[in-house]
């Protein structure tokens, strides 16, 4: 029979006389017409593989994208805390940021990530704590399959930030060996405890727990991590503050707060900006997949309103307070929105998201106001903007999630939304759980470790060295290597005296009158050329470190 390709040729057909509708022909024209139903659908199966394959493509690179703008925000911690330090400090401050890249990198390829999305599991193998622990080093390449790299790389991303917030919270005083410590610790460990609890499919408060959910409402509802990344980093960061007591010259006797600000308002600005822009990566790209991008738009607009509300608000409150417009309380103020709103982008409206930001500037300002009281001093308010706002993060989802976008972004439980918004409380329930199970977790495996390095004598740099700057004691040489009014360079790369900002004609032999100004002059020396014994000074809180 002629094995001829089928053209269909409907005239052709139609026009057909009978007796031309010979049993031969009809016979041919049924094979062909078979043939071509046959090639058209295996065209439409081969068409949907290809789409299928496409999609998948489509959300590694969806991944990808969020992680690199996560790793991104990096270089943002590392210019916001380097600007918010003095110049002495600033190669120190510089190195941590980047070592918790170099180091949570490989914490989290060794065992990290294992403990924190570690499988395979049987039904009854589970592990509602902690994952499995399989997989480390990506040893098992039975598990290495489909988007598995981009899944490490996005979850890293997420797990170095962790152990970046703890950095500005030690700034200016803390052991280089004691950070090299809390951070494996932090991102191999702590982190990946909370991250299986409320993100994997086995932990105890996740959402996409399989087959069903053990907490109850739908699950912990914190879309891109007020709680599992900045409760859990802030937490840390305020056990590290208070262990290790605050700066020299900080605080008074009778409790009055000296004012020590950074070096680089310019520096602290770009660094803010930089992690605004990266956490479009955070929140829109926490969606994980390129189908659902009507939600991560949503989340990009609520992610930006929260952000902008919190930064003019705390600006709003500063000058109302009788204080002259200044950077750092919108920059701190930006932080805090953004922080805010990262567990509930997805599931509230626009305006709730500027509410929710409105409502993070006082928090961050009063938290950060009740640890100066308490004499904790956290030079980059970490504390205040990732502990504190991060709180308030899983309490606005209880209050403010709406019932239509938690179903679309969550799924089942009917009444699982904000009481605000008509839900029956059982979601508000569930965050305050998952807040105290989450304070309590980074706060008291914090706490211990920071209470080992300090009871080995490890955790705190020495008075001395803290006076003359890490930068000059502990990593060879000022940051800065330009000479200052026309002075010399010394062999470590620094000037060869003091000087002091604010007052341009100051000079080393130049008394002082006032604590304040002594201070002052602390602040702005990078090498020990001039020293200044504030030790003696009446009226000045040695910490009990030393």
């Amino acid at each position: 029979m002629d094995e001829t390709p089928f053209v269909f040729d409907r005239n052709r057909l139609v026009n057909l006389t009978t007796e031309q509708l010979t049993l031969e022909s009809v016979a041919r024209y049924a094979q062909d017409a078979a043939r071509f139903a046959q090639e058209t659908d295996n065209f439409a199966h081969d068409t949907k593989d290809h789409l299928d394959q496409l999609q998948g493509w489509l959300d590694i690179l969806w991944l990808l994208l969020g992680a690199y703008l996560v790793f991104f925000m990096q270089a943002g911690f590392a210019l916001l805390e380097a600007g918010s330090v003095r110049a002495k400090n600033t190669k120190n401050i510089l190195l941590k940021n980047i070592l918790d890249a170099c180091l949570g990198a490989v914490v989290w390829w060794v065992f990290g990530y294992p403990f924190a999305y570690g499988g395979p599991y049987e039904q009854d193998d589970r592990n509602a704590f902690i994952g499995a622990g399989t997989n480390f080093a990506m040893a098992d390449h039975a598990q290495i399959n489909g988007s598995f790299y981009a899944t490490w790389m996005f979850q890293w991303a997420f797990a170095a930030t962790a152990g970046t917030i703890v950095s500005g919270a030690v700034a200016e005083r803390c052991d280089f060996r004691a950070y090299l410590v809390y951070t494996c610790i932090i991102t191999g460990i702590i982190y990946p405890v909370v991250a299986h609890w409320g993100w994997s499919s086995e932990g105890w408060l996740s959402p996409f727990r399989e087959p069903s959910r053990i907490i109850g409402g739908n699950g912990l509802m914190d879309f891109g991590g007020s709680g599992i990344v900045h409760m859990g980093g802030g937490g840390a960061a305020l056990m590290a503050a208070i262990f290790l007591g605050p700066r020299m010259g900080r605080f008074m006797d009778d409790g009055s707060v000296v004012e020590m600000p950074g070096h680089s308002t310019v520096l602290a600005a770009l660094g803010t900006l930089i992690l605004w822009f990266g956490w479009y990566g955070f929140n829109p790209c926490s969606t994980l997949a390129i189908k659902y991008m009507n939600i991560a738009q949503r989340v990009a607009v609520t992610t930006t309103l929260s952000a902008a509300a919190g930064g003019s608000t705390c600006l709003g409150i500063h000058v109302a307070l009788g204080n002259p417009p200044d950077v750092s309380p919108a920059l701190n103020g930006i932080l805090a929105g953004l922080v805010g709103i990262t567990a509930a982008c997805p599931v509230v409206q626009p305006w709730v998201s500027y509410v929710i930001g409105m409502i993070a500037a006082p928090i961050y300002m009063f938290s950060s106001h009740a640890l100066k009281k308490l004499r904790i001093d956290d030079p980059l308010d970490a504390a205040p903007v990732h502990f504190c706002c991060g709180a308030w993060g899983l309490i606005s989802v209880g209050l403010f999630a709406d019932k239509e976008l938690t179903a679309s972004a969550y799924g089942t439980y009917m009444d699982g939304y904000g009481v605000f918004m008509g839900g029956d409380g059982v979601q508000l329930g569930v965050q305050l759980v998952a807040l105290v199970a989450i304070a309590s977790w980074s706060c008291g495996t914090s706490a211990i470790l920071f209470a080992i390095l300090k009871h080995y004598k490890i955790l705190r740099v020495d008075l001395e060295d803290e006076i003359k700057g890490l930068d000059l004691t502990h990593h060879g040489g000022s940051a800065y290597t330009f000479a200052v009014n026309g002075g010399s360079f010394n062999k470590h790369g620094g000037p060869n005296f003091v000087h002091q900002l604010q007052q341009p004609d100051f000079r080393p032999d130049q008394k002082r009158s006032s604590m304040s100004e002594e201070l002052g002059a602390v602040q702005y020396m990078t090498n020990g050329a001039a020293t200044v014994q504030l030790a003696a000074a009446p009226g000045l809180v040695v910490p009990d470190a030393f």
